[in-house]
């Protein structure tokens, strides 16, 4: 009998709390299960199998048997299964977004903000589905002909996070299904109802059992687990999204087999705010990127660099801007700004507010958790005065808090923004069109905002530098070609040509 939920579904039949293994909805070997619990309250409200190493092999090979059909299939196929899946995400959107709000505690306009994003994908690449193409060349040598072929590349497998757990499916699985591949996914422990929402979606699209898999798991079992899906045989891609620390482990594992891998790491991405800036516009485009989904995004500022001219008044307006934001549940109508998704996240924030007020930092707005209200609230935090010594500085806050430093000088803040392990995005605003080209070239980031706090869609290659990681998701070409194999075929022709 499935538990009784803390919502209504308008489609009941999307919630899942069983692994997707071969077409077919099961337990752990184990039987054993795990709590979800809602950040917003601190409640348990569901479970789901708590898989473990010993659940691997299983999966793998009945996606691999997928796998040698799949890779058959025609382009259109592949295709118009991606548009059906595109489809009913979009028919269940709401039912969707409410699952993703107690999983993750976004409010629910963020949730469906993350859906509509993470449509962009299946939709992209439904339509890159059919254009991988290879080439055919006349060598240096006579009488020979070179062709190339793109194939997919195998199994694949998908460790992914709890901030974004649609938008980080689609962008991985939309690639890899289009490209020919057969995916494992597991998902974070904090969200894998909306995961398997997902693969219930899938299978309704009509893609083929085996070919998308999801196996959920507990925190404790998440790194045996991990592994044992990184060093399976028959896994020839493993596509992760997550922290720098757990992005190296990965990466050492996966080379033992020498498995292609894609690396979406940490961020500590700067904002740099210029003398000749428009203000209005930095800071909404500041608020709208560093409070969504209360801090916890890759890509969202940790430390922003405003110019000294401007500075003061900037910090003023951005603190209006904040102070208008509405704590509370992220179902609740109204609220603007949720809980962050696991208790650590509150204490590391305490920890970089308190560090901060040791090294001269002025906290001008919030700098507490929130008491009373059940769930994991943190205030909303801006600090004035950052200093290079600071925590916050060095490490990735992943929480509301945010730093405001003075500078300059353009070289200044090129030298501080870039001062970090860390290669993700940067992003700036300056009416100087020769100083936007400069920054473009001289911030050491994957991804650059102009002018801008959203530079991540279908179209647009995202992925790191540095410590952040490597290979792009997304993008023409680049995402596909990293679930994509080039074979290289030489003929020798008879005859004078």
């Amino acid at each position: 009998m499935a538990p009784k939920l803390p919502f209504e579904l308008k489609n009941p039949s999307l919630f899942k709390d069983q692994s997707y293994v071969d077409g077919k909805w099961v337990e752990a070997k184990s039987g054993k299960r795990f709590d979800v619990v809602d950040p917003g309250s601190g409640n348990v409200w569901a479970s789901a199998p708590d898989n473990s190493a010993e659940d691997v092999d299983v999966a793998i090979k009945a996606a691999h048997v997928a796998f040698e059909s799949y890779r058959k299939v025609t382009p259109k196929a592949r295709a118009l299964w991606l548009m059906k899946w595109d489809t009913l995400i979009r028919e269940n959107r709401d039912d969707i977004a409410r699952i993703v709000t107690y999983e993750t505690g976004k409010p629910l306009s963020e949730s469906n903000g993350e859906i509509e994003y993470a449509l962009g994908f299946t939709w992209w690449f439904a339509g890159e589905a059919e254009r991988v193409q290879g080439t055919i060349q006349s060598p240096s040598a006579p009488g020979r002909r070179v062709f190339t072929v793109k194939q997919p590349i195998g199994v694949t497998a998908a460790l992914v996070p709890w901030n974004f757990p649609i938008a980080m499916i689609l962008r991985k699985a939309g690639a890899a299904l289009a490209a020919g591949c057969a995916m494992v996914v597991k998902p974070s422990p904090e969200t894998p109802l909306s995961v398997l929402a997902l693969a219930h979606l899938a299978e309704e699209a009509g893609f083929p059992k085996g070919v998308f898999s999801v196996l959920t798991t507990s925190l404790e079992n998440t790194p045996p687990l991990s592994e044992a899906l990184c060093r399976h045989p028959l896994v020839k891609k493993v596509t992760f999204t997550g922290s720098t620390r757990v992005g190296k482990l990965v990466a050492k594992i996966c080379s033992d087999g020498l498995k292609k891998v894609t690396l979406e790491l940490g961020g500590n991405c700067p904002f740099l705010i210029f003398d000749d800036a428009d203000l209005e516009k930095a800071a909404d485009a500041l608020v709208a990127l560093k409070w969504r989904h209360a801090g916890q995004a890759c890509i969202t500022a940790n430390r922003v660099y405003v110019q000294q001219g401007v500075y003061d008044k900037f910090a003023e307006i951005f603190k209006k801007r904040t102070s208008t934001l509405v704590i509370g549940h992220g179902a609740e109508k109204g609220t603007t700004i949720g809980p962050v998704t696991v208790p650590q996240s509150i204490e590391k924030a305490e920890r970089h507010v308190e560090d901060a007020k040791k090294h001269g930092g002025q906290i001008v707005l919030g700098g507490k958790k929130v008491a009373g209200k059940g769930g994991y609230f943190f205030e909303p935090t801006i600090i004035l005065g950052g200093k290079k010594e600071m925590l916050i500085t060095s490490e990735e806050t992943f929480a509301p808090v945010l730093a405001l430093y003075s500078f300059e000088t353009e070289d200044e803040a090129v030298e501080e923004a870039n001062n970090t392990s860390m290669g993700l995005a940067s992003y700036f605003f300056t009416r100087d069109v020769n100083r936007t080209w400069r920054l473009l070239e001289n911030l050491e980031a994957g991804m650059i905002g102009m002018n801008t706090g959203n530079s991540s869609a279908a179209e647009s290659p995202f992925g790191g530098i540095k410590e952040s990681g490597y290979g792009k998701e997304s993008g023409k070409d680049v995402a596909m070609n990293e679930y994509l194999i080039t074979k290289t075929g030489t003929l020798t022709l008879d005859g004078h040509y």
